[in-house]
């Protein structure tokens, strides 16, 4: 019987995991250890809303100073987890030692950084509110000459509120177009054509040698030769899960804390959101998913997972998706693309500014993105969670029309 359940993480997944404990009957101690000094807020916002100027930081509380004090939870703000004995069953908070009879760990990711860039003011990634707040000040002030490395989801998002805000903006991004790896070339040239449709500066093929600037970032430096001015620098070439602390544990690592196919990474240990990697039976393989809905899905799975047995414990199998809002598109894409996919345009077009795309290979249908098609999505969506086929996918396409 379990008297004592610790979470390390105030995120997402975190809270949505102090929430299930305690409305699935937990009634012992709950500690919800966070690294920030804020209460656990929404994430998505901050490249967008937030970053805009359009939401203030209150709008984005996950939960009301009375409902955390509903869930009777021992909240910890400002502190870290520093290490883990699985077999003492402790886990250290700033160094000491606590026991704990279920431990679930949702400290999610950090962005990676350019090296050698940490002296350089004006040099930003996007990961926390006040990184936000950070970003936002910036790109308030004059000159301002924006350059955005890296043009996935959260770079674009930026670049998307910067030229909004009448911000000069240049893109760089290492790979021929963007996201190709996760959408392939031919989306990848789509989402290309929009930022440079909005005045972006986009260059593909080419990465940053060196930030140049005394005290602050003035301009930088690129593998073809040329030099981009900027006065504000922000980094977003992905991210590294939060594992750090857990290299002496004894859990597996890679990538992120390893799970079997229910979230547990170890007896009495579970993991959820960024930080998790597990085991998926739907698509085979072992995965790691950096989305709002993933996170909020997984918390409430891994902790109940802490309250099962083994034998009534259940896969975790989602269709994962996730949106991105840049300039006047709402992007959507579900479940999860392969390297070998076939890709078929099936309703719009690019030049329309709206249009379905749908991923498929081996017989199988993976995935599928749509462009102002937010109907759309959750209807493949709904395929995609009836395991239905290639060709079931491109009749029901058909039918839409």
């Amino acid at each position: 019987m379990r008297e004592a359940i610790t979470v390390i993480g105030a995120s997402l997944a975190g809270l949505r995991g102090v929430e299930t404990l305690r409305s699935d009957g937990f009634d012992g101690r709950i500690t919800l250890v966070g690294e920030e000094s804020h209460q656990p807020y929404d994430r998505p916002p901050l490249s967008k809303q937030v970053l805009a100027g359009d939401w203030e930081p209150d709008r984005i509380h996950l939960a009301a100073p009375d409902r955390l004090a509903d869930l009777q939870v021992d909240l910890r703000l400002g502190q870290r987890a520093t290490g883990l004995d699985l077999e003492a069953h402790t886990v250290e908070v700033d160094g000491v030692a606590e026991r704990f009879d279920g431990l679930l760990i949702a400290t999610g990711a950090q962005c990676r950084a350019l090296p050698g860039t940490g002296h350089l003011a004006g040099v930003h990634t996007l990961r926390t509110l006040d990184d936000c707040l950070a970003i936002r000040a910036a790109l308030e002030g004059v000159p301002r000459r924006l350059l955005v490395v890296g043009a996935g989801f959260i770079g674009s998002e930026v670049a998307s509120v910067a030229v909004d805000r009448g911000v000069e903006v240049t893109m760089v991004e290492a790979l021929p177009v963007p996201l190709v790896r996760v959408l392939g070339a031919e989306i990848g040239t789509t989402m290309a054509d929009l930022h440079r449709s909005h005045g972006v500066d986009l260059r593909c093929g080419v990465g940053v040698v060196e930030l140049v600037g005394e005290d602050r970032v003035r301009a930088a430096m690129l593998d073809d030769g040329s030099v981009v001015e900027a006065d504000v620098v922000v980094v977003g070439i992905g991210v590294v899960p939060n594992t750090d602390w857990l290299e002496s544990s004894g859990l597996d690592l890679d990538d992120g804390v390893c799970c079997d196919a229910t979230c547990l990474a170890a007896p009495d240990v579970t993991a959820a959101g960024d930080v998790a990697r597990w085991d998926h039976p739907r698509y085979g393989r072992s995965v790691r998913v950096e989305h709002w809905d993933n996170a909020v899905e997984q918390g409430i799975h891994a902790a109940r997972r802490l309250l099962q047995t083994d034998e009534e414990a259940t896969a975790y199998a989602p269709v994962p998706w996730f949106w991105s809002d840049q300039y006047d598109r709402k992007i959507q894409v579900a479940g999860l693309t392969h390297p070998d996919d076939e890709v078929r345009m099936v309703t719009g077009s690019p030049e329309e500014g709206r249009f379905t795309a749908l991923y498929g290979s081996g017989g199988r249908f993976n995935a599928v993105f749509g462009m102002n098609r937010p109907r759309q999505v959750m209807q493949f969506k709904s395929l995609i969670d009836q395991e239905a086929t290639w060709e079931e996918a491109l009749a029901y396409a058909r039918e839409l029309g």
